[in-house]
């Protein structure tokens, strides 16, 4: 079977690097894919918001199955373009990835149906927010409403801090469109963690959980970013206390979705934080795998990607083998000097070789050829280096042993991913 994956980033990568070690596999497109996705899938010069062209691809190739990586195209509605056409596809509906698009959508889902998140208010009116900033204590959390590429959510702690995020938001529009709401919400503390499932309908089968690690700066310091760095599993969290995440929040807004007539076919991603109180509790929803969570849930992974793809497509999820191993994974992602703010592009990268050979996975996320056929930089996150082992210790010095192979002008990396895990 013929696959097309849509997207260019380093979940992409891992997804089509999963994909290809079906036996079911055909060949895999990815549009437009880059430099380290084109060694496992053909690329295609087409780009993640034209509908028209990619379905039209889909149809000249006869692909029997298209997959969605970013969250851009699912809230625009492009699975909806590809089921008008009768051609499979994996990902939430327009109306279902609103999970995602909206936030103050997704607040007023969890306190309609009672499933556990932070207090919040929401906004349209910035004297009115301001006002409303002013009155509650800091720590506090603003959040644009609309999607800002993993970048539209500022934690602040002082007073100062929150005011000017505000203002950058709703007055400065640094996220266009996306934040004419604002959503203010009280600070959460505790451990958090990535759950990410396969959900069809009211049907939800979690994968190994993950913790994230947002700021650009060692001891999360720094502003948010896409993502820093990932591991799984998460051996000081108890398996009891990821069960009650999945029964008291996964599956009640798995089931929530279908009430309201929007059922979730996809990969639901939920943000979660552990409390003080020892209660988990919503941090936020995604409406796909996410990045860099991805890169370290994936190759856990035992069962075929491709047959899972296929039974949520099918409606028949709730038959699907899902294996996981108990290796662990942990992903360190290298940046290009400046990220998450303005950086070089075009920068030659060297010694990707030498960190495979370290035994590493290096999934691509910023990449490029240039003219004269050189690996070279092309976005913010570079690179996400992936070290397996037995013990989270034993991969994490994989992955930052084949990192320090790789080298490319201004290249940065937090120096604690997974840290909080041997504790």
């Amino acid at each position: 079977m013929d696959i097309l994956v849509i997207g260019a980033g380093g979940r992409e990568h891992a997804i089509c690097w999963s994909l290809a070690k079906s036996p079911k596999a055909g060949t895999i497109y990815c549009a437009p894919g880059n430099a380290g996705i084109g060694e496992v899938a053909e690329l295609v010069p087409i780009q993640v918001n034209e509908f028209d062209k990619l379905a039209a691809f889909a149809e000249e190739k006869q692909v029997g199955l298209v997959v969605v990586g970013p969250d851009d195209p699912l809230a625009d509605g492009i699975v909806d373009v590809f089921e008008a056409k009768h051609i499979p596809v994996f990902g939430p509906r327009k109306n279902a990835a609103h999970i995602e698009g909206s936030k103050t959508f997704m607040k007023d889902l969890l306190k309609k149906y009672n499933i556990p998140t932070a207090a919040y208010e929401k906004f349209d009116n910035y004297e009115q927010a301001l006002q409303y900033l002013r009155s509650r204590p800091v720590p506090i959390v603003i959040k644009a409403d609309g999607l800002a590429a993993g970048k539209g959510v500022t934690v602040a702690f002082t007073r100062e801090e929150a005011e000017a995020a505000l203002k950058s938001i709703m007055v400065d529009k640094v996220f266009g469109e996306s934040g004419s709401q604002v959503v203010i919400e009280e600070f959460l503390e505790g451990q958090e963690m990535s759950i990410l499932s396969f959900v069809d309908g009211e049907t939800v089968r979690p994968m190994a959980a993950a913790q994230d690690h947002k700021q650009v700066y060692d001891g999360d310091q720094g502003p948010n970013t896409g993502g820093m760095g990932t591991y799984s599993p998460l051996p000081h969290i108890a398996d009891s206390m990821i069960e009650e995440a999945i029964e008291t929040i996964i599956k009640p807004t798995a089931k929530a979705m279908v009430a309201e007539g929007r059922p979730f076919r996809g990969v639901l991603f939920a943000g979660l934080m552990i409390t003080p109180d020892g209660k988990p509790k919503t941090i936020e929803f995604n409406a796909r795998f996410g990045d860099p969570e991805t890169q370290v849930v994936l190759p856990r992974l035992k069962s075929d990607l491709l047959d899972i793809f296929l039974a949520a497509v099918n409606g028949t999820l709730d038959q699907a083998e899902i294996e996981w191993s108990e290796e662990a994974a942990v992903c360190v992602v290298l940046a290009s000097g400046g990220y998450p703010a303005s950086y070089p592009k075009g920068l030659p990268i060297g010694g990707l070789k030498e960190a495979r050979a370290a035994g590493a996975l290096v999934f691509h996320a910023g990449t490029a050829k240039n003219e004269a056929g050189e690996l070279v930089t092309n976005g913010g996150r570079v690179l996400g280096v992936v070290g397996l082992g037995q013990s989270i210790a034993e991969a994490r010095d994989k992955a930052y042993e084949a990192a320090e192979c790789i080298a490319f002008e201004g290249k940065h990396q937090r120096t604690d991913i997974a840290a909080k895990a041997l504790i």
